[in-house]
């Protein structure tokens, strides 16, 4: 299949069958129509999900009817999650998917690069120390080159330091991509694939933060009315704007929509002067086809006699159309587009309904599997099914389809066994710096892979064929939300799941490891690897199987380590020779589809001398990380306390409370009980409070004396540092050296304490490049018979990563509650 096939099928699977799901009135069948008339394009370019305008892309494709796409360099990993514990690549996943959902609201397309989201970035330099900056402007001009938009909007200016360095650097790449994308010597490599392109202009979505964008002189720039009503869609753009930005609900970007009238500025930064519009001298591509003008005249027929009531009339008039463009042989990518935009529309006129279902979820390499096409046409139209075909199976019903007569077929399909599984396509390859290693160009740009199991219908209508691309669901019927479709995912025939990311070898940890492999079909006979241990550093002390659960289980002591840190791979090979390594992990919100990716089943192997006590500590879950599982993991009684706990007498029975990340800016109670945790302190309990944002924060008293919270971070992860290391949390239990603040990872931390009283102990100050030392990273003090730590050092990154200094560090701060 070629690399625009692969293309359309997902552009259609991902963004097209949500329409056949939903209910299309007439209204919005005539306003897709409006919308297949025009021809101009436009690119919105940003860094991150949820940097993109979805009220100037609401407008762009509703009422400009423009193709609007949004580039976004990254898909979010290095930020925080404020649904669930989801961090790095599981993060940049959901938000991934959230963006698609921000799209098919507002009528957008999302494109990616292959940058990877390594977290705040203060200026551009920082940026492109971490990014190849080569590499990335070659994605930049890439898409496009493919997307050929004649209109670039960046969403940032090129000015340092007024934002994240993530955020200037997307509008510098765009910049400079905007002239490189048209010249024959900028990455010729990528001209056997796809063809130069000049951009008509390129402007900079301006914006004032705190007040109304004032256009200075000298500039050119324009106003979109971007608060106005839609008639056909029966909402404001300001409405369709905030439903798209609702979708970011892991960065809690639930939105309001603005009432009345709402404007949207951009200021032209390349390209020619205008006087009326920015898309201005732009040419309607239908006059570069042989039968333009036909296919204009027949579109403006279509719209002319466009019926509401008995849309199945405007069949032969859309029919007419595809018969002409049928005649023409370009393959431009707005064309096809355009192609299987017409086909849409007439299955939509027809009130079709198409489905490729089967009744589960997860399948395997080597499996049979049985799915059923489902097709309805509810017009008196006839419409005749030829064909399903995917790479997997053939059908030729040969069957009309007419009066709201379903045909139901079943389908038996066998996967070889090496099909591949369902990995994100950015997953498949190792990182290569800061970049997804994506091998593939054609893939540079794509959001996802699409479906793992897809079959295209053919059908005849009125002596025309049109294809209908159909990914193969799970769907069942929930009794709370009734219908509910989810992708079909293929994982490996067997998995290898770990009960720990990190195994400590210290005094007091366990250092027993248990492996759960697990086979689809029936256990397999074969054996258990470590790679990156000797045969004389572990042992399995059993193994067990269990026929119901179709699983083995293992339990392996990890002896002796000849390094302080290092990653070990466990995998299973089978009799047959086939090796597995890899664990299944899900994830599952109510707002996006089920996701599931694949990870190499490895764990850090920590080795340490730590003195630890045998302590209780209580966590209070905030926002969502893995802080308390490493403290399982190094010995610690860790228990979690419910809303109703949190009160001193309940609080006693530990000797430490933790506080998870935001915990003050999402739970309520904990915020009004901000009293009984100071109470438990003062009668001698060790309170350690980790990071939160200034807002929202539903209580200013965090600690037994004032502090506030500010925007300062430390993105550096290994930047200079300077510490009182005769500080009681430095000193011991567990000496604190130089050599604890290296190998640390993505930053130092963020959302630093400021105008913190001087009962407060700052023993701890990071730096990054050009700036002044801060030390508000970590707030320390004795109250009462207890002491209070609040701090904005990102353990939640730095001890699931299994960094030992920052373990080091943090094992002192809970043992100040030793022997309580």
């Amino acid at each position: 299949m070629t690399t625009k096939k692969h293309w359309l099928i997902y552009v259609f699977c991902l963004l097209v069958s949500p329409l056949f799901a939903n209910p299309h009135p007439s209204s919005q069948l005539y306003h897709q129509l409006l919308r297949f008339k025009e021809t101009k394009r436009v690119l919105f370019v940003a860094a991150h999900p949820d940097d993109e305008n979805t009220r100037l892309i609401a407008y762009l494709a509703n009422a400009e009817h423009a193709e609007v796409a949004y580039m976004s360099l990254t898909r979010g990993d290095g930020g925080q999650n404020l649904i669930g514990k989801e961090l790095g690549i599981e993060l940049g996943y959901i938000r991934t998917h959230e963006l698609l959902r921000a799209r098919e609201t507002d009528g957008g397309q999302q494109l990616f690069t292959r940058a990877l989201d390594f977290g705040f970035s203060k200026n551009p330099d920082e940026t492109f120390n971490n990014w190849d900056r080569q590499k990335l402007l070659s994605d930049v001009v890439w898409i496009i080159r493919n997307f050929q938009p004649d209109v670039i909007i960046n969403r940032f200016n090129t000015i340092p330091g007024t934002t994240h360095g993530h955020h200037t650097s997307s509008a510098i790449l765009s910049t400079e991509a905007f002239d490189l994308a048209a010249s024959q010597t900028s990455f010729p490599e990528q001209l056997s694939k796809t063809k130069p392109w000049q951009p008509k202009r390129l402007f900079w979505n301006a914006y004032n933060w705190g007040g109304q964008y004032e256009p200075q002189e000298g500039k050119t720039y324009f106003r979109f009315p971007v608060g106005e009503f839609n008639p056909l869609l029966g909402t404001t753009y300001s409405q369709i704007a905030a439903d798209s930005r609702t979708m970011h609900k892991s960065q809690g970007f639930g939105s309001t929509s603005q009432i009345g009238q709402g404007v949207d500025f951009v200021e032209l930064v390349k390209g020619p002067s205008f006087s009326s519009s920015p898309f201005e001298g732009i040419e309607n591509r239908w006059n570069k086809l042989t039968g333009g003008a036909q296919i204009q005249a027949a579109i403006d027929k279509a719209l002319k006699e466009f019926d509401f009531i008995h849309p199945d009339k405007n069949i032969d008039n859309l029919l007419a159309i595809k018969s002409l463009l049928s005649k023409e042989k370009s393959t431009e990518r707005w064309f096809l587009e355009k192609v299987q935009a017409i086909d849409r529309l007439i299955l939509q006129s027809m009130g079709f309904k198409g489905e490729f279902v089967i009744k589960k979820e997860i399948g395997y390499p080597g499996e049979t599997i049985t799915a059923d096409l489902v097709l309805n046409n509810a017009s008196s139209r006839a419409l005749k099914v030829e064909s399903f075909e995917g790479p997997l199976f053939k059908i030729a019903p040969g069957r009309e389809l007419k009066g709201n007569v379903p045909l139901t077929q079943n389908i038996e399909i066998k996967i070889p066994q090496d099909y591949p599984v369902s990995q994100p396509f950015w997953l498949e390859n190792s990182l290569d710096g800061s970049l997804f290693g994506i091998s593939d160009p054609a893939k540079i740009g794509k959001p996802v892979n699409g479906s793992s199991i897809a079959g295209t219908v053919t059908l005849t209508l009125g002596g025309q064929k049109i294809g209908l691309d159909l990914p193969l669901q799970y769907k069942y019927n929930d009794q709370v939300d009734g219908e509910v479709k989810q992708p079909f995912t293929l994982v490996p025939e067997v998995n290898v799941n770990l009960d720990k990311g990190n195994l400590f070898l210290i005094k007091g940890a366990d250092n027993k490891l248990r492996v759960e492999v697990t086979f689809r079909n029936a256990i397999l006979e074969g054996k258990l690897a470590m790679d990156g241990l000797k045969p004389n550093q572990y042992r399995i002390l059993s193994q067990e199987n269990d026929e119901r659960r179709k699983r083995s289980i293992y339990v392996v002591e990890i002896l002796e380590s000849d390094a302080m840190k290092k990653e070990v791979l466990v995998s299973f090979q089978t009799a047959d020779g086939r090796k597995f390594n890899q664990d299944t992990k899900r994830i599952i919100y109510k707002h996006i589809p089920n996701l599931t990716y694949f990870t190499n089943t490895s764990f850090g192997l920590v080795k340490m001398d730590l003195k630890l006590s045998n302590q209780k500590v209580g966590y209070i879950n905030g926002a969502g990380d893995e802080v308390a599982d490493v403290l399982k993991n190094l010995g610690y009684q860790v228990s979690f306390i419910e809303n109703a706990d949190i009160r001193k007498d309940r609080l006693k029975q530990f000797q430490t409370v933790v506080v998870g990340i935001r915990a003050f800016n999402i739970n309520q109670e904990l915020a009004s009980h901000v009293d009984q945790l100071m109470e438990y302190v003062k009668e001698g309990g060790n309170l350690i409070i980790q990071y939160n944002t200034g807002s929202p924060l539903l209580t200013r008293e965090l600690g037994p004396y004032p502090f506030g919270i500010s925007r300062e971070r430390v993105t550096v992860e290994n930047s200079p540092f300077e510490a009182d290391f005769n500080h009681p949390i430095l000193k011991g239990p567990n000496p604190v050296t130089a050599k604890d603040f290296e190998g640390w990872v993505q930053e130092r931390g963020l959302y630093f304490t400021s105008d913190w009283d001087k009962n407060y102990a700052t023993p701890i100050a990071f730096q990054d490049p050009g700036e002044s030392f801060l030390r508000g990273s970590l707030l320390h003090t004795k109250y009462g018979n207890g002491t209070y730590t609040y701090s904005g050092i990102s353990w939640f990154r730095h001890l699931p990563a299994g960094v030992p200094g920052a373990v080091k560090i943090f094992v002192n701060l809970i043992e100040q509650g030793g022997g309580k």
